[in-house]
């Protein structure tokens, strides 16, 4: 199974969009995740990790929902 992490920064008030992609990933893969943890951050932080990897960054990736949800599938088991 997979864990997913969404680090955000809370003094940017990046919550809702934090919230938003969590969201979207449990109700995309639901039962195919073991946690999706909301990570608390700072200096302008906004990334998602599956198993400690990296796979989108605000700071190098503009904001989409389908972007993320598309670079976590494959990180999936069948």
């Amino acid at each position: 199974m997979t864990e997913v992490e969404i680090e955000y920064c809370v003094p940017c008030g990046f919550l809702e969009r934090a919230e938003e992609i969590q969201h979207q990933l449990l109700l995309q893969f639901g039962q195919k995740l073991d946690r999706v943890a909301l990570v608390t951050g700072d200096h302008g932080v906004l990334t998602v990790s599956v198993d400690g990897e990296r796979v989108w960054d605000k700071s190098e990736d503009e904001y989409d929902p389908e972007t993320i949800l598309r670079r976590v599938r494959p990180h999936l088991s069948p």
